[in-house]
């Protein structure tokens, strides 16, 4: 088995694209013509967005979807740099709201979060 992508439902996907572009320096590899669904190449493994309705659609027991308005979802997209602060500061710069500043781990390696647009909890690593 090979973990192959992710998939983050949001409002916007064309905005979702441009806002990690902007942010994170990462590349549009696909965009569905109906604006429903994107792909980002990440050089690993495929981050996609798809929109709230396409995953009402796919969903049919319903789903919470993702908002800055409650607290994050239990999970993170994760991104490494050997440049976290940096990092941090193009992400907020973008438009992603703080939520940890970087801060060095007890086993050094530096983390720091931020949400996105849709409130998606991101962290930004330095390498382990």
């Amino acid at each position: 088995m090979k973990f192959s992508y992710a998939i983050l439902y949001v409002k916007d996907v064309s905005q979702a694209v441009a806002f990690y572009e902007q942010a994170f320096g990462l590349k549009q590899k696909f965009i569905h013509e109906s604006g429903q669904y994107a792909e980002m190449d990440t050089d690993t493994t495929t981050l996609a967005f798809a929109s709230n309705d396409l995953a009402k659609s796919n969903l049919p027991q319903g789903f919470t979807e993702n908002s800055l308005l409650s607290l994050p979802t239990g999970m993170e997209v994760g991104f490494v740099t050997n440049d976290v602060a940096a990092a941090f500061q193009g992400a907020v710069e973008a438009g992603a709201n703080i939520v940890v500043e970087p801060k060095v781990k007890p086993w050094g390696q530096t983390v720091a979060y931020v949400r996105d647009l849709d409130g998606v909890l991101v962290s930004i690593n330095s390498p382990m």
